[in-house]
């Protein structure tokens, strides 16, 4: 599991809440809860932490699947 340094840590936000984060196994998580009680979750792939809000990384997700789909 890549960890991400404390000094990342300590200037990264949550890009919905601006709250910091802290890490947990292979996510960073909102320190505080958000309005509705829960913690917004942001994955880490190769040591890079995916700070896109989720209906975001849903709709970027979708387009990197689909530039791969269409060879002509």
């Amino acid at each position: 599991m890549p960890k991400v340094s404390p000094e990342l840590l300590s200037i990264l936000r949550c890009p919905v809440t601006g709250s910091p984060l802290v890490q947990e196994g292979e996510e960073l998580v909102t320190v505080p809860e958000d309005s509705n009680g829960g913690k917004l979750r942001y994955a880490i792939e190769d040591g890079i932490p995916l700070l896109l809000p989720p209906e975001l990384l849903a709709a970027a997700n979708a387009a990197t699947s689909g530039q791969h789909d269409s060879k002509a």
